[in-house]
């Protein structure tokens, strides 16, 4: 999944748990670079991709970085990288709908649209929920 600074999603590939890191990063990034166009100019992964993603960023014209983590963080389990946290963020309320936690589709598109759809509602639900009473009294309100 790509995701922008804001946790919008910019595409989706789904592919089989065989296939590597690298098939799907080169897909996203071509799905990005047709969404995005010319204001696409870096995209951040992890250290499942190698070099074939960043060699293919430079074919697109984006700056692909790879975040490492933080040795001292290894032996403290999940810890949310910096930058790196929008996508986690975006793939934990995602996992709030329940067809996305269990496999239940046999094609790939059909799963990804699932993702869109998932995505869609969160929208949704944060355009129609009203702000918490305790932002009024920051002066977050809008």
């Amino acid at each position: 999944m790509a995701v922008d600074v804001l946790g919008l999603i910019i595409g989706v590939v789904v592919l089989a748990a065989s296939a590597h890191d690298n098939a799907a990063g080169t897909a996203l990034l071509d799905q990005a670079a047709e969404r995005c166009g010319m204001r696409l100019e870096k995209a951040l992964v992890d250290q499942g991709f190698k070099d074939e993603v960043i060699i293919h960023g430079v074919l697109l014209d984006i700056d692909v970085e790879v975040v490492r983590r933080n040795p001292a963080d290894h032996s403290k389990g999940f810890v949310p990288q910096p930058k790196r946290w929008v996508v986690e963020q975006t793939n934990g309320t995602l996992m709030l709908h329940r067809r996305l936690t269990r496999e239940y589709d046999h094609r790939p598109d059909t799963s990804a649209s699932r993702v869109y759809w998932a995505s869609t509602a969160n929208m949704a639900r944060r355009l129609t929920t009203p702000a918490p009473a305790w932002r009024d009294t920051l002066g977050l309100a809008a």
